[in-house]
């Protein structure tokens, strides 16, 4: 299911006019785009090569495979109050990250298949709306506090994938 370039969402800034929801939409949506596309023609080998000494887990298929669980644990466990299930949840510290062996093409089919769910959930709420989890401290986050929680988070890690890739491969900037 892994989206070629073309079908992926651009990486467009929302208009500066445009409404609340869909500038957060925008943005959200935006920099998942750029983290996604900062793996396109990466070799196997280099998608899980580590090359941050203070972070051997911090490897470009590691961030996408913590980004899709970062999605899951903040939109369905959060906000819906689904059970909290997967390696976020269940594994030791930094188990969302830990992808030996797993192919990034299933990474990157996995990620989008949670970003179209977190879309869906997104499509459904209302920006005022907070979570519900009971087992959460974070129960009184709104859908709007969770959007710019994951635009943050998103784009951070696309910084850390971008500087990955340029010591992996050279490729920097819009390549």
């Amino acid at each position: 299911m892994s989206m070629s370039p073309s079908q992926y969402p651009l990486r467009e800034r929302p208009a500066f006019d445009a409404d609340e929801r869909t500038q957060l939409i925008g943005w959200l949506d935006t920099q998942r785009a750029t983290a996604r596309w900062k793996c396109e023609e990466l070799s196997e080998a280099d998608a899980h090569r580590s090359v941050l000494p203070s972070s051997p887990l911090m490897t470009m298929a590691g961030v996408m495979s913590h980004l899709r669980w970062a999605e899951n644990l903040w939109f369905e466990v959060v906000l819906l109050g689904r059970p909290a299930v997967g390696p976020i949840f269940d594994g030791p510290k930094d188990a969302s990250m830990m992808v030996d062996g797993v192919p990034l093409a299933k990474l990157l089919d996995d990620y989008d298949r949670q970003v179209a769910v977190s879309n869906e959930i997104i499509a459904a709420g209302s920006l005022d709306d907070v979570g519900r989890h009971p087992d959460f401290d974070t129960s009184g986050a709104s859908l709007r506090w969770i959007m710019l929680h994951m635009i943050e988070e998103t784009a951070r890690h696309a910084g850390h994938l971008d500087a990955i890739r340029e010591i992996l491969d050279g490729r920097t900037g819009h390549y």
